[in-house]
This record gives structure tokens, sequence and C-alpha cells, in this order.
């Protein structure tokens, strides 16, 4: 399967502005490219990639005051299946875990792994180890939170979202992120591309995703809390402790954002 993806992202500035954006398809995914999938931006300005700790692509740039458009643009290659769970992988021992899955152990920004911590084992700790128990959490969190545009906010914690039960995916991903990693499961957040290709129309407007991978059965697995089911054509963007780690842009002074479009179409030979 070919699916176009991309982004487009307008905003308004008062003045010269650096910025950082983390807009490209992650280096796991990027033999799948038919071509790079290089950041423009309009008006042109010089632009300086790099990769940050974790071994996502990043762009730095200034931005000139007023009007500044930037996105990408492709075609990807997808197995165009629905993602299969392996119901086998189990839960490593935290001293045979591998030195670097230990930092998706610790809480973070956003996910305060340790004053959940309680609760986690109150609502987990019976249930089995590895997939059924991350299962099980996923299965709670997507029951737990509401999903609302309108109660949405950057500053929002797993704890807060856990009291509030409102949010948007990534409040669902940082709450499951918080209580796998306290339950002794290394997961990380991440952010992509979500399709609604083989899901049932109407489609709703595109827009960027969060979900997670927990470390089980000596690789990474996709889990997605907010839509809890499987999909076709998930593309990873970046992926970090939360979303402080992997944001799509951020902005070193004032900005309003104006317009902000995302596509993941499938391309019909």
């Amino acid at each position: 399967m070919r699916i176009h993806i991309g982004c487009e992202m307008s905003f308004d500035f008062r003045q010269e502005t650096p910025l950082i954006a983390m807009l490209n398809v992650h280096y796991s995914r990027a033999s799948d490219l038919e071509r790079p999938d290089f950041l423009t931006s309009d008006p042109p300005v010089p632009i300086e990639s790099y990769r940050d700790s974790f071994g996502n692509w990043c762009n730095r740039l200034v931005a000139p005051s007023g009007r500044f458009t930037l996105g990408t643009d492709a075609v990807i290659r997808d197995p165009g299946t629905f993602e299969m769970a392996d119901l086998m992988a189990w839960q490593h021992e935290v001293r045979d875990l591998p030195s670097e899955t230990l930092l998706f152990l610790l809480p973070s920004r956003f996910c305060e792994s340790d004053l959940l911590a309680d609760e986690a084992w109150r609502l987990f700790g019976h249930m089995p180890l590895g997939i059924a128990r991350v299962q099980a959490v996923c299965d709670f969190v997507n029951n737990h939170i509401v999903f609302s545009y309108g109660n949405a906010r950057p500053t929002r914690t797993a704890a807060e979202a856990y009291r509030e039960q409102s949010g948007v995916c990534r409040d669902f991903a940082h709450l499951a992120v918080t209580f796998c990693r306290a339950l002794n499961i290394p997961t990380r957040y991440c952010t992509g591309y979500i399709s609604d290709i083989g899901m049932p129309k109407p489609w709703s407007s595109m827009d960027f995703a969060a979900w997670m991978e927990v470390y089980l059965g000596g690789r990474w697995h996709v889990f997605d809390p907010r839509n809890n089911s499987p999909r076709i054509g998930r593309i990873l963007i970046a992926s970090g402790r939360d979303a402080a780690d992997v944001p799509l842009t951020h902005t070193f002074g004032p900005s309003t954002l104006e317009s902000f479009k995302v596509w993941t179409d499938e391309i019909v030979e």
C-alpha cells in the first residue's frame, strides 16, 4: 500500500523567532519513504537538521516576523494490514532489562509514575504479567478519560488527567505510560500519523496522534489507549519520555498557530 502523508502549519510571529520542528518520519520508517520528506517553509529560510538524544530527526530555524508556513509532503509504503499484537510477549524482570530501556521506567515531566504507583498496583497488580496487563491498562484508560478538544491544555499531567477524566490523545497516552512504568514495564511516548484507512466512514479531519510503545519479550510493541484498536498506516514521527520530549514544534517566543492541516490518504493504484 502507498499512503500520501504530510502536514502544513501556518503561524503568525510578532518578531523573528527561533523554532524547532519535529515533523519528519522516524528513521525506523525512513526506508519506506519513496523520497525524503524534507521540511519546507514559506517564505524559505535556512533549516539545520540534527538528531536529538532519542534519535528523533529535528529541524531548527529562525522564523521571520509575520505569516510563516512550514510542512512536509511525502509518499510512504506500508504493509496495509491491521496491527497484530504478540500475545506471547513476556514481561522482563527489571534486573534482566537492557540498560537502554531503564530510562523509560522513570517518572518524567508529564508521567508521574511515582505519584500514581500505588493506584497502578491497586488497579492492575492482580492482572497477568505482560501483554494482558498492558491491555488492561489501555482498556481502563480508554474508558476512564472522555475525549474532548475543548478541555485540552498543554500542561495537563497524567495525574491530572486521571483526576479530571478528560483530555485528548496525549492525555490518554500519558496516563497509560504512567501506569505501565509504575508496573515496571518500560514505556515510551510516541507521536505520528494514524490513518483511518480500513475504518468505517465518515472520517473526521486528520490530526497527529499520540500512542505508546512498551518493551516486552525483547522488543517494543505498539499500544494505543486512545483508539484501543488495531490500525492500518500508523507512521511514527518521534518517541521519548513524554510530550515534553517530542513536541511537533517548539517556538522560543510568542506565536499564534493560524492553521493546521494533516493528511494520510491511501493512493489507489
